[in-house]
């Protein structure tokens, strides 16, 4: 259940005016004092509010964070029952499958303000500071076979492309097949896991898990991963992002997807296509996930109607359709 400073929290942010003690403790259920129990806590925290006799209380400032409050300021509020936010976890993703086999709906959310275990693709780790990203899982139950993955995974960088541009009106790219870019620089990591009925081979659960870098500074990135990753903020300046906006608009965008599939497919296929910054290049791709084999070289030439990526090896006259791999971009960190 959402406390009382997260809903009080969230009046505030909606309001554009003041709120006096009285009505927020008829709108929220409580006492008086319990209002005036919350004010205390959120200015500790470093929310700035302003309070008037005989008028209430008015939110004047609020620091980048990410909790209930913050982010239910910015969903319908039935929309937020469903919504866990956590201040660190291992992994949102090992959380929210836990919830799943727990029975949890479909739309549940697992957002994390730090990650101590946050997964990558094929076993890496993603790293995942506190304050600066937002590390989310959401569940999906699609009753679809396990074929369609990759698909649902296309899907899901388009959300967040979306979500970013409906939140800070910024342009994105996407890296087939799944990393989110912004000038061509990793900001995203996206992994998809599924749990699959064995007599039936569909999906029972599927948990999609998204990490953005939003407020990182460079050097909060390992040695190995400056030349690849960044930040939104990085890429615009240094300039600081509510990330709990972000994460509404995450969620808002990931709804429209559940809401959509299977049958918008034409829309999502259009609009990955139009993000896809793979197809007309040089690339490289690798018989083991690690990406430590031997490269074979070739040109991407499209996305198909299933979202896999068309290529033409060097020395070949065929074409062969890559549904998931380890693909590099010449010329994209860094490759030449």
């Amino acid at each position: 259940m959402t406390s009382v400073k997260d809903r009080f929290l969230s009046m505030l942010i909606k309001s554009s005016d003041y709120i006096s003690g009285e009505s927020a403790s008829k709108a929220l259920g409580v006492s008086r004092a319990a209002v005036n129990s919350a004010v205390m806590t959120l200015r500790k925290e470093g929310y700035g509010i302003d309070s008037s006799t005989n008028r209430g209380y008015l939110l004047t400032s609020r620091p980048d964070r990410i909790s209930q409050g913050d982010i239910g300021a910015f969903l319908p509020d039935e929309r937020v029952s469903d919504v866990t936010v956590l201040p660190v976890v291992d992994s949102t993703n090992t959380y929210c499958k836990d919830l799943a086999r727990k029975g949890a709906p479909e739309g549940t959310v697992v957002i994390s303000d730090c990650q101590t275990g946050g997964k990558g693709r094929r076993g890496r780790s993603f790293s995942s500071p506190a304050g600066v990203g937002i590390y989310l899982s959401y569940l999906m139950r699609p009753s679809t076979g396990i074929d369609r993955i990759s698909e649902i995974t296309c899907w899901a960088s388009v959300a967040v492309c979306k979500a970013i541009k409906d939140c800070y009106g910024l342009d994105t790219q996407i890296k087939w097949v799944n990393d989110v870019l912004m000038n061509r620089m990793k900001i995203c990591g996206i992994l998809t896991e599924a749990s699959v009925e064995a007599e039936s081979g569909t999906i029972d659960s599927l948990i999609i898990g998204i990490g953005i870098n939003v407020n990182e500074k460079r050097s909060d990135f390992a040695e190995e991963l400056k030349d690849i990753a960044s930040s939104i903020s990085i890429e615009n300046g240094g300039k600081i992002f509510m990330r709990s906006e972000l994460a509404a608009a995450l969620i808002k965008n990931l709804d429209a997807l559940v809401s959509g599939w299977p049958d918008h497919h034409a829309d999502y296929l259009e609009a990955y296509r139009s993000f896809c910054i793979t197809p007309n290049n040089r690339i490289a791709t690798y018989a083991t996930m690690a990406g430590d084999s031997e490269a074979r070289m070739g040109e991407a030439l499209s996305i198909t109607d299933d979202f896999s990526l068309e290529v033409r090896y060097d020395g070949s006259d065929e074409t062969t359709c890559l549904k998931s791999g380890e693909v590099s971009v010449r010329g994209l960190y860094g490759y030449t």
